[in-house]
């Protein structure tokens, strides 16, 4: 596996590959790898000739106060990890490589981004949207891999793929959990042990939500005070940022279960901020 800390050698080689008409299948993370990652990686492997993973905390998807110095970085562990997941070439840049000192451009989907973790992180998504373009334009991959744990994410890249062109095919890969329940993150290593001990109950709210709608129940007010009801007995340590029923496609809540609805949630903790999400389908009766 080679390691490129360059966007220009990047460029070149993404160039050759293009070229040569290999399939090149891209996975784009922010490091400390985990499970869920390396599934990402391995979705790639299975799809593509060619797979880059990319290793970059990108400081412009993080807000005032939020953890960008405290987020974990451990590069020759992630290398290792990649390696093993049939990575062939791992981009690792620096900020510095990644945007000029003047940088003034941004790429973002608003409408999409209001919703959920954008009501309360106005401008993450506008980075996440900048940093993932300028990615694209250097890998020139044919497909791109991202977990469905960030499902607004993923809903908002296909948007932005769509509409700039980029005809990268986008690839959602299934939330991996922990034996518990807990989703996989590379910030669960910052909670407390009586904050993980509580944090499966996150997971187990949103299983409710799922389980009253398969028994027929519709109101998605209802279930809601369901899950805040188990959070404040299962997960007392967390507070809620935000818990949504909506559409999987619009990210427009829902009041009326009578189609496919996503229950997503984000939860505090002392040090940390988790998401999690689930996806119910109506019974048909």
């Amino acid at each position: 596996m080679e390691i490129i800390k360059e966007p220009s050698a990047l460029r070149e080689l993404a160039g050759q590959w293009t070229r040569q008409g290999r399939t090149v299948g891209f996975v784009p993370t922010m490091g400390y790898l985990h499970a869920g990652h390396e599934s990402l990686m391995h979705l790639a492997r299975g799809r593509a000739e060619t797979v880059v993973a990319s290793v970059f905390v990108n400081p412009t998807q993080f807000g005032p106060g939020e953890d960008l110095d405290a987020y974990p970085r451990d590069l020759d562990r992630d290398a290792a990890m990649a390696k093993a997941a049939g990575v062939d070439v791992l981009f690792a840049p620096s900020p510095e490589a990644m945007y000029e000192p003047a940088a003034a451009t941004w790429v973002e989907v608003p409408t999409l981004a209001r919703h959920l973790c954008g009501a309360s992180r106005p401008t993450h998504f506008r980075g996440v949207c900048t940093v993932v373009s300028k990615l694209f334009l250097l890998v020139r991959p044919a497909l791109a891999v991202f977990g469905q744990k960030d499902w607004q994410q993923l809903a908002i890249l296909r948007r932005m793929n769509a509409d700039l062109g980029f005809g990268v095919e986008i690839v959602g890969g299934p939330i991996v959990r922990e034996a518990d329940g807990l989703a996989l993150s590379s910030r669960n290593v910052r909670l407390t042990p009586e904050e993980r001990g509580q944090a499966p109950g996150i997971n187990q709210g949103l299983a409710l939500a799922e389980a009253m709608v398969r028994d027929g129940e519709a109101d998605a007010g209802r279930i809601l005070d369901a899950v805040r009801a188990h959070y404040a007995a299962h997960v007392p340590l967390g507070e809620i940022d935000y818990l949504s029923c909506v559409d999987p496609d619009s990210l427009e809540t829902l009041e009326t279960i009578d189609r496919p609805a996503l229950f997503a949630t984000a939860v505090r903790f002392s040090a940390v901020r988790l998401i999690d999400n689930r996806l119910a389908a109506t019974v048909s009766r």
